[in-house]
């Protein structure tokens, strides 16, 4: 029974019900809550699997509200949480219909205005969740700094420690070209240890530890290995200093991102999921000015700009332990009262709070229910878990979809720039501090320009950025390498190529920077959520690994021009994949993604090719105002008002077919959020989302 300040709702059984309710043994209650009979439940898990008319569907819908209240009450009682139910109650409710809290009687008017303000003052949230974001961010920081420390280093320590490949410093051709192979190895030994080893141990280090814990020792990792690879006297030791903070780099790749999609809202997710990038680009920038700050200090001066990375991992140690654990590792735990204490600190009500405990448990029975009926097991080991994203259907369009964003990445050419931007000036004619000069202002550029983002990637969506940088990233990279022809002598020469980095970098740092980390860390189903991501971290650093390794050669082979067209080339190559097999992700919660990615791909890039880029050419090329697209995503918002019906009416009372709909029309240009509006033709189903 439900406590006395439980909200006055009537639960008392009808005198003619239609069917009994089905006895299932205690441990089947909770598939039971979400799945009321055999066939619904083949039917829901069929939408899953091949979700072919592009619906997103609440697994809530459906249940009547007598059934939900009972399904909330006993989830209460398993869980000993019983003292929230009224709060449970209602937030159930609010998660079966979201679009219409003014009809939901229990609801007060405190409770609707909470509710209204998630759209209306959607960046109001409590002081712990931005603080959180810090944390993270300042992890993000490490990362960039770690990257930029071998971009300065890297005019030196090669001369010191006897492995230059500049002819005044080695005695032959085979010698010089033996040395471009270690100076480039040196250089992406982090990525070979993130890519082999740090990216799959996040898993089980993950499922242990919990995302604060990793989050611990990745930045104890990131303290102690850059202070060692000052320290070194031999290129081998270096190597080995590297591989260290590869590991730290390798762990917080695939936590931090994940640590900020799982606490963070869905209205603002996007936002503050790229401050990952965001502050990897100020990173970049702090490692450049650090750079700057010891180039005039002698021989020492690669070692001081190696080890000034471990500067912002320190407040990160101190601090990670005060904020809250993610709400989602918890309820993968099973651990329901800590989950909801969490979310309790990182949303504005109980009934927030409630919301979302309740709602992602009831799409976690949906993952766990996907996962029996695919005759696989949900709680196997992480060779499991990884063999999984391939062959059961839902996680390989996610695999195959964050595989293609993390390889682009690295097909845009922006860590050939990243890792040797200081080498590159110097081919240019410019001397030491001027090539220093120009990649702090490489960083700068990084920095400012991935700001718009945090606005742009919950508005334009995270596949719109990348369809427009990629092109402008091809020409700007093509130009900078052309630019080359020109005499050094002149002072075009430098300036031009300068201008055209500088160029490539402001499309760079919007789209391709932020999105990759984003996108893999909220297309995965919780239960494949780290090994999913440690797929992604490892695709993205084997590339990453294979540019540090190989540009060093490539630039005595191709010359800088040939670098840059091959890199160009490249971009085009990314920008029909993501065209094709990118599916977009924006305002969408986490467990609604089940839904997005049971379009099968053949599906999606058909409706690409045979919808959406007719419509472009008619719109933008044509400049046809009235040309309309066809929606790929259909929202199904339900029956009518499921809190209003209860299970003892005839079974067609509550037939999708018969339902009332809802249009969610998301004003994202306007940021005004969402314009409700009820559709008073009943025949037409679901709820279409504008994307």
């Amino acid at each position: 029974m439900a406590d006395p300040g439980a909200p006055d709702i009537d639960t008392a059984p009808k005198a003619a019900a239609v069917s009994e309710p089905v006895e299932v043994p205690h441990n089947e209650k909770r598939k039971q809550s979400i799945f009321l009979d055999a066939e619904r439940r083949k039917e829901k898990l069929a939408a899953i699997a091949e979700n072919t008319t592009g619906e997103i569907k609440n697994p809530l819908v459906g249940i009547p509200k007598d059934q939900l209240i009972r399904d909330v009450e006993d989830f209460a009682a398993e869980f000993d949480i019983t003292d929230i139910t009224p709060y449970l109650i209602k937030g159930a409710l609010v998660a079966q219909n979201p679009g219409r809290i003014d009809s939901i009687h229990e609801l007060d008017n405190e409770d609707r205005r909470v509710l209204t303000e998630e759209v209306t003052r959607k960046w109001k949230h409590p002081r712990i969740l931005y603080v959180t974001i810090v944390l993270n961010s300042i992890a993000a920081c490490v990362q960039g700094w770690d990257q930029t420390g071998s971009n300065g280093a890297n005019l030196t320590f090669a001369i010191q420690m006897g492995i230059s490949d500049n002819p005044k410093y080695c005695a032959t051709a085979a010698i010089c070209s033996k040395n471009s192979w270690l100076v480039g190895f040196v250089n992406s030994s982090p990525y070979i240890a993130i890519c082999l080893f740090a990216a799959w141990i996040s898993d089980p280090v993950n499922h242990f530890l919990g995302r604060r814990g990793t989050i611990f020792i990745a930045a104890i990792f990131s303290v102690l290995a850059p202070i060692g690879s000052g320290l070194t006297q031999k290129w081998g030791q270096l190597v080995a200093c590297r591989v260290l903070l590869g590991l730290g780099m390798g762990l917080k790749e695939v936590t931090v991102p994940v640590y900020s999609a799982e606490i963070a809202p869905t209205s603002i997710r996007g936002g503050l999921v790229m401050s990952w990038q965001v502050w990897t680009a100020f990173g970049i920038f702090l490692g450049t000015c650090a750079n700057l700050v010891f180039v005039n200090t002698g021989s020492i001066a690669w070692r001081l700009q190696l080890a000034s990375a471990f500067v912002p991992a320190v407040p990160l140690v101190l601090g990670i332990f005060f904020c809250p654990e993610s709400p989602r590792w918890l309820l993968k735990k099973r651990k329901i009262p800590q989950a909801y204490k969490s979310l309790l600190r990182l949303r504005n009500s109980p009934l927030q709070a409630a919301r979302d405990l309740y709602f992602i448990h009831a799409q976690l029975v949906y993952e766990d229910a996907l996962l029996e009926e695919s005759g696989l097991s949900k709680n196997g080991n992480m060779f499991t878990r990884f063999i999984e994203l391939f062959t059961i259907p839902r996680l390989r369009r996610a695999t195959q979809a964050s595989g293609i964003v993390m390889i682009a990445q690295q097909m845009c050419g922006i860590n050939i720039i990243a890792f040797y931007s200081s080498t590159i000036f110097e081919q240019s004619g410019a001397n030491n501090i001027t090539a220093l000069l120009a990649s702090f202002g490489f960083g700068l550029v990084n920095f400012v320009f991935a700001w718009p983002a945090i606005w742009t990637i919950d508005t334009f969506g995270r596949r719109g950025l990348l369809l427009f940088t990629f092109p402008n990233m091809c020409w700007s990279l093509l130009a900078a390498g052309m630019s080359y022809y020109i005499s050094p002598s002149s002072r075009a020469h430098l300036g031009l190529v300068t201008f055209f980095i500088y160029v490539y970098d402001a499309f760079y740092s919007p789209g391709e920077g932020p999105v990759p980390f984003t996108y893999s860390a909220e297309v995965f189903p919780l239960s494949h959520r780290e090994v999913g991501m440690s797929w992604a971290v490892a695709t993205n650093n084997f590339w990453a690994t294979v540019v540090s390794l190989t540009f060093p050669r490539q630039l005595k082979a191709f010359g800088v021009q040939g670098a840059f067209g091959f890199y160009a080339g490249m971009n085009v190559i990314a920008l029909v994949l993501i065209f094709l097999f990118l599916p977009e992700t924006k305002q969408r919660t986490l467990e609604e993604l089940d839904y997005v990615f049971g379009v099968t791909t053949r599906a999606h890039a058909k409706y690409q090719l045979t919808k959406a880029l007719p419509w472009w050419f008619k719109r933008y090329v044509l400049w046809r105002k009235d040309a309309t697209c066809e929606e790929l995503y259909h929202f199904e918002q339900g029956e009518g008002l499921e809190s209003d019906r209860d299970s003892t009416k005839p079974e067609a009372a509550f037939s999708e077919e018969e339902a009332n709909s809802l249009i969610w029309h998301s004003n994202v240009r306007g940021g005004r959020g969402f314009d409700l509006r009820v559709n008073e033709v009943r025949s037409m189903r679901g709820m279409i989302l504008h994307l």
